[in-house]
């Protein structure tokens, strides 16, 4: 039997990241702040975020009031700070507040959006979102942390801990509390783009980089 062999399909092309954000033609941003080295990735939503220098959000990705650190890690099909309906009102229908596209008033409620917009969700540096994870309003997730994939995360997450589940709870710690803090305390994050480059190979090992960098 004959098999057809293909070697690449379709495939976008190789992105160079630069000073100015890569956001993929299918990317939706609204109302946005982008650091150096940041990327968009195809049919990923953005309103009134922040994405610091290196960070990244895979495909399928929607954001609101947010503010993600630096190099931050965010896979496909995240979900951070969803729209949410108020509870305590008689009725949970967002006719209440988008009651411009029902005709039941010449605007909407601002109010209302601009307090659901102080719900803002606060990301750290070095942080790794796994696939699939919703992080719910107002949760604040800390430096070096990893949230697995399909975790919806209700409540703040310590920097370098792994979290994990529905709701998400601590599952272990990356790291001993003395090593994540000399870690923390590098700062590593705020190297200009030459200082990272020439210091890439001390990353590959934990010794040598807390015995050069350390406090």
């Amino acid at each position: 039997m004959r098999h057809t062999h293909i070697e690449s399909y379709n495939l976008p092309p190789a992105v160079q990241l630069g000073l100015s954000p890569t956001l993929a033609a299918s990317a939706v941003v609204r109302d946005c702040r982008f650091g150096r080295f940041t990327q968009v990735g195809e049919l990923s939503r953005m309103e009134d975020c922040l994405l610091d220098d290196y960070s990244y959000l895979g495909s399928g990705c929607d954001l609101m009031s947010a503010d993600i650190g630096k190099f931050a890690n965010i896979a496909a099909m995240v979900r951070i700070n969803p729209g949410f309906h108020p509870m305590e009102r008689p009725t949970l229908h967002h006719f209440m507040y988008r009651r411009k596209m029902y005709g039941m008033a010449k605007d909407d409620d601002a109010d209302y959006f601009a307090w659901r917009r102080r719900q803002r969700v606060v990301i750290g540096h070095d942080t790794w979102i796994g696939h699939g994870a919703v992080i719910m309003p107002g949760v604040r997730i800390g430096n070096g942390a990893v949230v697995g994939s399909n975790s919806v995360v209700t409540r703040d997450v310590p920097a370098y801990a792994i979290v994990g589940g529905v709701a998400a709870k601590v599952l272990r710690q990356r790291f001993p509390r003395a090593i994540a803090e000399a870690i923390e305390a590098t700062a590593w994050w705020d190297w200009d783009h030459e200082t990272l480059t020439e210091r890439m190979a001390d990353f590959k090992d934990l010794r040598t980089f807390l015995a050069k960098y350390a406090p």
